[in-house]
């Protein structure tokens, strides 16, 4: 059956066309930058801990995991507190220098609760005060020493001047490591503020500010491999239903369509946002369909979380069909640190490992229990990893549904997965009104690719030989349940170069399909199985081998092994014992 939709391959390949643009890549090396939620306090304070509704008690905790992690920069995705007034909103942004401080950039951007007063501006003064990095880059330690992080900033300031600093846009990195990071603010400023149909105000419109995003998204002229979009509303959200498109998730789908043909026509991935207070991957399609991004909302860093509202209340318009949920986290706080190395991007979700926390005056575990309304001291854990490649695609397998779409080819290496089934059986808690098992996760299949430094693709194995790899390296990822190191049983096959098969000269070594070991030595690839016995079987793959079975095709050249975990792979001659 044909799909369309999300369940089409995702596939976008940013080329580079000239020498120079190249020779910047060799020299690129990678980096990392986190994003946090909001951060409201939004109860009694015991402890003292908090003042002027800021969680300096949840944003220290989660400070310390990014200068641990040394990012180059922390980017906070709104309602930076819960009462928007300017004393409040200074008390949050000196709660971010002991990352500045610590070297690392802190960029931030306007919420609801920052613009709900009018009697401040709607917050507009205090914050281009408290963040003027968001024009210039330019930080500035307690000890009065300045550092800039970050390149060609710019703002919509031809649509207005209000919106200097609001709206932005930098570039960060070298080479293919180079990203460009834009920031979107439809918030009511002091010379625009429209009270729309859902009870919000809104400012200067994404249709009036539709040109400059456009033109700092358009990859054939901004200079930079990858993109990030934020704002702090997102496309369509678990909680919330207002959208930064003037309305609920049906208004102005004409702004809508245009908005995300310009995210998947310019190779933008990633859309970012906060508002809901849960943890939210989802793939989202424009209301024509043509189009599609994938969403992630940020899991909360306050004392406030929200659950999801029924997928069939009439407020949603209809409009939930359009979201493809894939991972859903509630009641946690957690945070994330984005890696960018070369063509790859990799996203690490951390949060505490206790969760279920309750919410505002019964935060953390029940109103009238020890400790009420005072933060605990948080164990943070990887809660799950997900990414993309240029240089790859990416698959939806929805659940029951067969891995053999996962197809990709890369400088005359043919990767396939000829069995296997998506046999997850995980759902989020997005519930009908009536109740239900909320919706099952779809996954999303990766592909990639790497060099092997200097271009010969040689290794020493234990043994001490030198092993020639037979085909490029492939990475596969995305095809376990989050949380979960293990996939379904699959079978992976890698077409080989035979020019490249070395003569073994020693009985003990095989050919086949290879993975890294923990020493980094390229090893036999179903020995990293979790179950299974290694078998090997000369000849093509057959329907019912088992856990563990590998062999080579000699008449398709080609390298197969029957697997259960995603990781790098490739075809070469390796000891197995």
């Amino acid at each position: 059956m044909k799909r369309s939709g999300p369940f089409r391959t995702l596939s976008v390949l940013l080329c580079f066309c000239t020498m120079s643009l190249w020779a910047q890549l060799l020299q690129a090396e990678p980096w990392k930058f986190g994003v946090m939620g909001d951060t409201q306090w939004t109860t009694t304070d015991p402890a003292g801990a908090n003042p002027s509704s800021v969680p300096i008690s949840i944003i220290g905790q989660v400070n310390r995991q990014f200068i641990d992690a040394k990012v180059k920069f922390v980017i906070q995705v709104g309602d930076l507190t819960d009462d928007g007034q300017d004393v409040s909103e200074r008390t949050r942004a000196a709660a971010a220098q002991p990352l500045v401080d610590a070297g690392i950039g802190f960029f931030a951007f306007r919420g609801n609760h920052e613009t709900s007063r009018s009697d401040n501006g709607y917050g507009v003064p205090v914050f281009r005060v408290n963040y003027p990095q968001n024009r210039t880059g330019e930080f500035s330690r307690s000890d009065n020493t300045r550092f800039v992080l970050g390149t060609n900033f710019s703002s919509p300031v031809n649509v207005s001047r209000e919106l200097d600093g609001l709206s932005y846009s930098f570039d960060y990195g070298d080479g293919e490591e180079r990203a460009r990071f834009v920031f979107i603010d439809p918030w009511p400023c002091p010379g625009m503020a429209v009270l729309q149909p859902n009870g919000r105000k809104t400012g200067y419109s994404i249709d009036a500010q539709q040109p400059w995003i456009s033109g700092r998204l358009d990859r054939k002229t901004r200079g930079t491999a990858h993109a990030f979009v934020f704002s702090h509303q997102p496309l369509i959200a678990e909680n919330h239903q207002d959208t930064m498109f003037g309305g609920y998730a049906n208004a102005h789908p004409e702004w809508q369509n245009r908005f995300w043909s310009g995210l998947q026509g310019n190779g933008v991935r990633y859309y970012i946002s906060g508002h809901d207070h849960i943890h939210q991957r989802s793939i989202v399609q424009s209301p024509d369909r043509r189009s599609q991004v994938e969403e992630l909302i940020a899991a909360s860093n306050s004392s406030k979380f929200y659950k999801p509202k029924p997928i069939d209340d009439p407020d949603w318009y209809g409009q939930k069909v359009r979201e493809t949920s894939i991972s859903q986290e509630c009641f946690t706080v957690g945070y994330y640190i984005f890696t960018v190395d070369g063509p790859s991007v990799t996203v690490d979700f951390y949060a505490d490992d206790h969760g279920n926390w309750r919410s505002d005056s019964e935060f953390p575990e029940g109103a009238g229990k020890p400790g009420t309304n005072v933060t605990p001291k948080f164990h943070f854990v990887k809660k799950e990893s997900w990414g993309y490649f240029l240089n790859g695609k990416q698959f939806v397998v929805p659940q029951g549904e067969s891995y053999r779409m996962v197809q990709d080819r890369y400088k005359g290496t043919v990767a396939r997965i000829i069995d296997g089934r998506n046999e997850s059986l995980a759902r989020d808690s997005t519930l009908d009104t009536i109740g239900g098992q909320g919706r099952r996760l779809v996954r999303i299949a990766g592909t990639g690719w790497l060099e092997e430094e200097g271009g010969d693709q040689r290794r020493q194995p234990a043994n001490g030989t030198s092993q020639h790899l037979a085909s490029r390296i492939l990475v596969l990822n995305g095809m376990a349940d989050p949380g979960s190191g293990k996939t379904d049983v699959y079978t992976l096959s890698i077409s080989y170069d035979p020019a490249k098969m070395s003569s073994f000269g020693n009985e003990a070594l095989r050919f086949g399909l290879v993975t890294k070991s923990a020493d980094g030595r390229w090893i036999n690839a179903v020995r990293m199985n979790s179950g299974g016995q290694p078998k090997y079987i000369d000849g093509p793959w057959k329907k019912g081998y088992g856990l563990g079975s590998y062999g080579i095709d000699r008449k398709s050249r080609t390298a197969w092994a029957v697997l259960d975990y995603n990781a790098s792979y490739a075809v070469a001659a390796f000891e197995d014992r």
